[in-house]
């Protein structure tokens, strides 16, 4: 049962401490999402940040103007805690004591599989982006958008869309971005930040990948992993494999690609992209996951090489 973004929009206003919660290991639209949210509500004098647990991505980091901390007692006692594009604490697990303390919470997110856990909550699964809701946030709130916020909410919604090619993209999706521009976004630049902006290593550690690949089902599902090995022995950071499990999903006749990262010795995390009939959603949910229906992910823990037998057997089933 959703809030209004008028509810949530007033809670938010009535408040001046505010913390931002967006899920662990930030893709463009958790951290664009706050980003923009947070530079907004800081001018219109809100003390507000954005508490992280890792480190943000390098392509990502040109969003991040002072916003993002790791001291949860930056501002003192909090009013309200924001998580974005998530909806559970057990993707921020770190921060989830924090994000309970404070006196009120919202979720915004765009997730199917979220459960409403906040005291306000807007969960939107038609939504391309949970970029697009913090839109209409903003714009309910009566607050300015401006160039900075704009180049946020726009790298929020092209990473979310795969640049406009996934299925998720809309009509509404287009003329959120057209109005954008009105703003004076650098659409260029925010894509040569995401998109242009790789260490060598990165293609070390996506060579050494897809030399893991496999496929099952007359190859219609493409399946590869990563280890920490294969991190050290290259030299290359987690978060550059980011991206990966697209390419699996753009071989022809591959209908899920399927990404599986080594945490530890004992604990793989699993990264599902579907084409057209398969709902990953599903398949996330039986493993203690979620996410969308094109676009889902889950955590097994066993290591690598048993949790790949355990998610091929489960793609197997459903494509057969």
């Amino acid at each position: 049962m959703n809030n209004s973004f008028q509810e949530i929009g007033n809670v938010i206003l009535s408040c001046n401490n505010i913390l931002l919660y967006p899920h662990l290991n930030m893709d463009g639209d958790a951290m664009g999402s706050s980003a923009a949210l947070c530079r907004a509500l800081r001018n219109a004098g809100k003390n507000c940040y954005i508490l992280i647990e890792d480190k943000v991505a390098d392509n990502l980091a040109f969003l991040d103007e002072g916003y993002c901390t790791a001291d949860a007692g930056i501002i003192g006692e909090v009013e309200l805690s924001i998580c974005i594009d998530c909806g559970d604490d057990t993707r921020f697990p770190a921060r989830a004591e924090a994000f309970h303390s404070s006196k009120l919470t919202v979720c915004i997110d765009h997730h199917r599989t979220t459960k409403d856990f906040c005291d306000y909550n807007y969960v939107d699964p038609g939504a391309a982006a949970t970029g697009q809701l913090i839109y209409h946030l903003i714009k309910t709130m009566g607050l300015q958008i401006d160039q900075k916020i704009g180049e946020a909410l726009f790298a929020a919604i092209t990473t979310d869309t795969g640049n406009f090619q996934y299925s998720n993209t809309t009509e509404e999706t287009h003329r959120i971005v057209a109005e954008l521009y009105s703003y004076g976004i650098d659409a260029n630049r925010v894509s040569i930040e995401i998109y242009e902006n790789n260490r060598i290593q990165r293609l070390k550690i996506t060579s050494r990948i897809l030399a893991t690949l496999q496929t099952v089902s007359d190859g219609r599902c493409a399946i590869c992993y990563v280890t920490q090995d294969m991190l050290d022995e290259t030299g290359a950071l987690m978060e550059e494999t980011e991206g990966v499990v697209q390419q699996l999903r753009g071989i022809s006749g591959v209908e899920v690609a399927v990404f599986l990262k080594e945490k530890d010795k004992n604990t793989t995390k699993v990264s599902m992209r579907s084409k057209s009939c398969v709902d990953v959603a599903e398949i996330a949910a039986s493993l203690g996951g979620g996410g969308h229906i094109r676009a889902a992910g889950a955590t097994i823990e066993k290591p690598v090489l048993e949790s790949l037998e355990i998610i091929k057997n489960k793609i197997i089933e459903s494509l057969e």
